[in-house]
């Protein structure tokens, strides 16, 4: 699904674009080596990798519900901040919207997911020219945790959808567009009725660096999440496990930040 008319400035997503651009200027690549990985309690991360698997430099960190950013890019942080307060006010739109799709009043996925307390990760990317990697992967096939994942970007193309054929479809972003995807916690709400969307990021076709920002929105990390008893009877018998978010996310011994699926761990 693709947001064209939404709230969000102008202004607010050329910002962020070019921020990223500028936070990731080769000039300054040691001061960002402090985020690389320390430990399981990281709450900003940063990492190059170039490899025939995966093709991108990224930085990840805490958004919501206390948001965390580099310290040294004081202008840059205020940045990404705005832009996530901007999207949030959008996915709370969303979660009325599909709650009231559902045949439910509109506070129903808010409730089900205790979403004022939501666990939100930022991830900025920068993929390089088909030209300067080192495959034709800029991040491999997989679905997101949370209940729904918005993504910006720069130059268009680049990411891919998997249809319900099999097919990988190429997915197009107008310019200052919004792609919204369905995450896993969504799908294990309404018991398999919304499937999370399995994507990748190919680089082959890029002819220019391409910058993203994407945002998961989760519930909040303590909210115990299992298919809601609306979506439970004999003909649809409960398909996945109950538990809370944080478990789900550190499922595959992964920290919080990786924000790594376990979709298929927790089916029934």
């Amino acid at each position: 699904m693709q947001l064209v008319n939404h709230t969000i400035p102008e202004a607010v997503l050329d910002g962020i674009l070019k921020g990223i651009c500028n936070y990731f200027d080769p000039t300054t690549l040691n001061e960002r080596k402090v985020y690389r990985k320390k430990g399981a309690l990281d709450t900003i991360r940063w990492d190059q990798n170039f490899t025939s698997v995966e093709n991108r430099e990224y930085l990840k960190l805490f958004a919501h519900p206390q948001f965390h950013a580099p310290s040294y890019a004081s202008a840059f942080s205020k940045i990404v901040e705005e832009y996530s307060k901007e999207m949030r006010k959008v996915v709370g739109g969303l979660a009325k919207a599909i709650s009231k799709t559902l045949g439910f009043e509109e506070n129903y996925i808010e409730n089900a997911f205790n979403m004022k307390s939501g666990f939100d990760v930022m991830a900025m990317n920068l993929y390089p020219p088909n030209s300067r990697s080192k495959g034709r992967v800029g991040l491999p096939e997989h679905t997101d945790p949370g209940f729904v994942i918005t993504l910006t970007q720069d130059v268009n193309g680049g990411l891919q959808i998997l249809s319900h054929k099999g097919k990988w479809i190429n997915s197009y972003i107008p310019h200052h567009g919004i792609l919204i995807q369905l995450g896993d916690h969504l799908e294990i709400l309404t018991n398999g009725k919304y499937k999370s969307h399995i994507h990748r990021v190919i680089v082959d076709n890029n002819k220019v660096q391409r910058v993203s920002v994407v945002s998961l929105h989760g519930p909040s990390l303590d909210k115990v999440i299992g298919p809601g008893e609306e979506f439970v009877d004999d003909e649809h018998p409960k398909k996945y496990h109950d538990t809370t978010y944080k478990a789900s996310l550190e499922a595959n011994g992964c920290d919080l930040i990786d924000v790594q699926s376990s979709l298929e761990d927790l089916r029934i």
